[in-house]
């Protein structure tokens, strides 16, 4: 029972260690958007408000403490995607004394991977979602006569609501990788669940988008395809995983066999 609680307490002592170097990191990244805020607004401004959009944008202050808020936005925008690759090292380091040296190795190339797909989300959600919805509302208020003006609060809310869930729904084939390599997860069960999966994929789209049939459309589409992209990921992984498994199998069999033999 002493050894049993023993166990435990390291357990939870290590956890708490590795929560502290990610709330560490999150920290240091908030520090380093606050430096960048200021870069990434005027980007916006005259990057997307000018080229992508197909009519003027001006932004306006509605309040005097909008610019601050704007700041802290994008600082917290710019901590999540710098604290992600640190929070999946940080798991993986967890759970590593679990894992065979071959499912290490595997498992911590997802990191990157996984940055890459963030990056990927964002940019996604920024340069072809983000403009998509702005000028599908452009057209509505211009056909309702509505004379519209906007404020910078209000804008990059709307932004990073749009932009920030679709990158972390990006996520999804380095989620099903991952637990297919440690065997919670299989290609079979995964295609069984299709349906099912498409549903969760639709309501989470609806959830993370604007309340609008086009929006979800076009972020549950992309959802759609890298589900069918982790189904095909996963079963190279899984048959991957089924060759090691036999290979250990026969080394046994015949370690069996001849210390069977050494014994007659």
């Amino acid at each position: 029972m002493r050894g049993n609680q023993q166990h435990w307490t390291e357990h939870l002592g290590e956890m708490r260690s590795r929560i502290l170097v990610v709330l560490g990191t999150f920290v240091i990244m908030l520090m380093v958007g606050f430096f960048f805020a200021e870069p990434i607004i005027n980007f916006v401004r005259y990057d997307t408000l000018q080229t992508s959009l197909k009519q003027k944008v001006e932004l306006h202050a509605f309040s005097v403490g909008d610019p601050l808020t704007i700041y802290m936005q994008i600082a917290f925008v710019v901590a999540v995607a710098g604290t992600l690759p640190v929070l999946l090292y940080q798991i993986w380091r967890f759970v590593q004394p679990g894992l065979t040296p071959r499912e290490q190795k595997a498992t911590l190339r997802y990191i990157p991977f996984a940055a890459v797909l963030f990056v990927l989300g964002l940019s996604f959600g920024y340069y072809w979602v983000f403009p998509f919805l702005l000028n599908f509302m452009f057209a509505l208020a211009d056909s309702l006569g509505v004379s519209e003006t906007y404020g910078m609060y209000e804008f990059f809310r709307f932004m990073f609501r749009v932009i920030l869930p679709i990158a972390l729904l990006f996520e999804l084939p380095v989620v099903i990788l991952f637990l297919t390599q440690i065997r919670i997860l299989n290609p079979d069960l995964l295609r069984k669940s299709r349906r099912f999966a498409y549903l969760a994929m639709v309501v989470l789209a609806a959830l993370v988008t604007p309340p609008d049939f086009i929006s979800n459309i076009l972020v549950s589409i992309p959802l759609i395809l890298l589900y069918e992209v982790s189904i095909w990921l996963s079963s190279r992984v899984y048959r991957r995983i089924q060759a090691e498994d036999e290979e250990r199998e026969r080394y046994w069999q015949e370690r069996e066999k001849m210390d069977h033999e050494d014994g007659w």
